[in-house]
């Protein structure tokens, strides 16, 4: 059976642009991992200290979130949302005053630091599930105060969980 010259020449194209563009053309190629995402990799894996089911939790947020290092990302009330894992500025006081440091420092280190702010994040959502008891509704308060902005997040969240990990996340 002869090829199609035209199908051919398509494919050919399609396979030299996805090459140009950097992508892998094999069925087992994986993304590309940047050294800042490399980093957040090691502080989340830190943070979660061997619970998967935490890891797991902190990479929905990041994903959900989708801040960088070095991210302060400004909000309508006046807040700015810091780092990979965009924890919001309001939470500087109440951290600051935790570690016993000045304000200004853990504000920088919230935006500078992946470790710090990983682990921010972690104390965040962790505070949240000791007062709710409830894994999705921590989720939410993670995000917002407010009951249907938490439960639009924790679905987003969710969705980005299933994307990162498969249907079958737990």
């Amino acid at each position: 059976m002869m090829k199609s010259p035209i199908i051919y020449r398509l494919l050919t194209i399609i396979v030299a642009a996805s090459t140009i563009a950097g992508y892998e053309t094999t069925a087992s190629a994986k993304p590309r991992v940047t050294p800042q995402e490399a980093e957040l990799a090691t502080c989340i894996r830190k943070a979660a200290k061997g619970r998967a089911w935490l890891e797991r939790t902190l990479w929905g947020l990041r994903d959900q979130e989708g801040g960088w290092i070095g991210a302060a990302v400004a909000n309508s009330n006046g807040t700015h949302d810091l780092g990979p894992l965009q924890v919001n500025s309001w939470w500087v006081p109440k951290i600051a005053k935790l570690v016993g440091r000045p304000e200004a420092h853990v504000r920088s280190w919230l935006q500078h630091d992946a470790c710090f702010n990983a682990e921010a994040a972690r104390w965040i959502f962790l505070s949240g599930l000791a007062v709710t008891g409830d894994y999705w509704k921590a989720i939410g308060v993670y995000h917002s105060p407010t009951g249907w902005r938490q439960a639009r997040y924790a679905n987003s969240v969710a969705v980005h969980l299933q994307r990162r990990f498969g249907q079958s996340i737990w």
